[in-house]
């Protein structure tokens, strides 16, 4: 079989040897007093994140995959036992990324393509919670991103229609990889804010019935002005978002954001974001806080999932864990072994964008990465200890 985008970005000298001293599940606290620089130093000082300089457990689901997962000091970033960063392949498989997903552009833009993602498996669950109100399942994705969110949905059965991104190269990967479900020309490559854009969106839905908007517009303007001031440009981005709802007429919107959106402007960010959609005559439901180990995903990472439809007796509740640790009733969480256990060694800066390889012995989790089970299996399977 052929392995893609196993490839890891090579340490500096100094980031190597500091790493060799990290032990499997340690972090910074591990680096000797004897190196020393300002941003050690200040972690030192502070006591800072446990995930600085981190190197990931094998029996544990791994940190929030993040844009810089390509650094040392940045996270928990160093593969378990080698002594390197984890592979740009490794990510995606945290990220819950099938192996036949592959990513184009350069490795700066593909570290930034995994870690923006929308993990599928959590998008996949998402989707699970809307489809029993659904006669059909077509869906457009705005701020699509690689299309992490997209892929969740299209493992669920749901239809795509359009996506749009303003980055050329991550809509490659998004195009590449999901082309086979919708025309190209669906792919709307711009800046939302632009009339152009929104009507080349409008358009590719034309004779269809959207019944899903999904998208992650950013929001980091709520947490001063609100997204009435005009003069914040990032506000704008969910004015947009709002807009194309309000043009398309989805039975349901599904928006995801940071936990962090909960607490701006000591809440009123949520209410004016709420209050907009109600605006448009939608039931906005309780935000969600999830965390994505809780449904299969080998990776504490947690999101706000804002759902709301045109049927205002539909209530969306708070998901059960699907996976938790320690557990009677559920299986515990997927673990970086079972993700990337089976992943060939590879040395510091090492990897191929395409390599030949074979599994000795395949994991639940590499069977579903494999497309070789449904998740329905793989659940069945984690959940017998197979």
């Amino acid at each position: 079989m052929k392995l893609y985008n196993h490839v890891a970005f090579k340490m500096g000298q100094r980031e190597a040897l500091i790493a060799s001293y990290i032990h499997e599940g340690g972090n910074w606290q591990d680096i000797p007093l004897t190196y020393s620089d300002t941003r050690l130093d200040k972690i030192r000082e502070t006591g800072g994140r446990t995930t600085y300089y981190g190197r990931m457990s094998w029996d544990k689901p791994s940190y929030t995959i993040a844009t810089y997962f390509n650094r040392v000091g940045n996270g928990c970033n160093l593969h378990p036992e080698q002594n390197r960063v984890m592979s740009n392949r490794e990510a995606a498989r945290l990220q819950s990324f099938p192996d036949d997903f592959i990513f184009q552009g350069s490795n700066a833009s593909q570290y930034k393509q995994i870690g923006n993602a929308v993990p599928p498996l959590l998008a996949r669950m998402i989707s699970g919670l809307i489809k029993p109100h659904l006669d059909s399942y077509n869906f457009v994705d705005l701020f699509a991103g690689c299309g992490g969110m997209s892929e969740g949905f299209i493992m669920n059965g749901f239809n795509l229609i359009a996506a749009n991104e303003i980055d050329k190269s991550i809509m490659l990967t998004n195009k590449y990889n999901h082309s086979r479900y919708t025309d190209e020309s669906r792919f709307i490559l711009g800046d939302i804010t632009q009339e152009e854009t929104k009507r080349l969106i409008i358009d590719a839905c034309e004779g269809l019935s959207v019944d899903v908007v999904i998208g992650g517009p950013p929001c980091q303007g709520f947490s001063y002005a609100g997204w009435r001031n005009p003069d914040d440009k990032r506000n704008q981005l969910f004015r947009e978002f709002v807009a194309l709802v309000k043009e398309l007429k989805p039975q349901f919107f599904v928006m995801e954001n940071v936990l962090g959106i909960l607490t701006m402007r000591k809440g009123e960010a949520i209410k004016e974001i709420i209050g907009a959609f109600e605006d448009m005559g939608y039931h906005v439901n309780p935000p969600l806080k999830l965390n994505a180990a809780h449904f299969g995903v080998p990776q504490k990472r947690k999101r706000v999932i804002i759902i709301g439809s045109l049927d205002q007796n539909i209530r969306i509740e708070q998901p059960e864990p699907m996976f938790e640790e320690d557990s009677l009733i559920h299986p515990g969480f997927v673990s970086v072994r079972d993700a990337i256990g089976n992943r060939p060694g590879i040395e510091d800066g090492g990897g191929e964008i395409e390599m030949d390889f074979e599994f000795t012995h395949k994991s639940p989790y590499d069977m579903l990465m494999q497309k070789e089970i449904d998740f329905n299996t793989f659940y069945d399977m984690m959940q017998n200890g197979e």
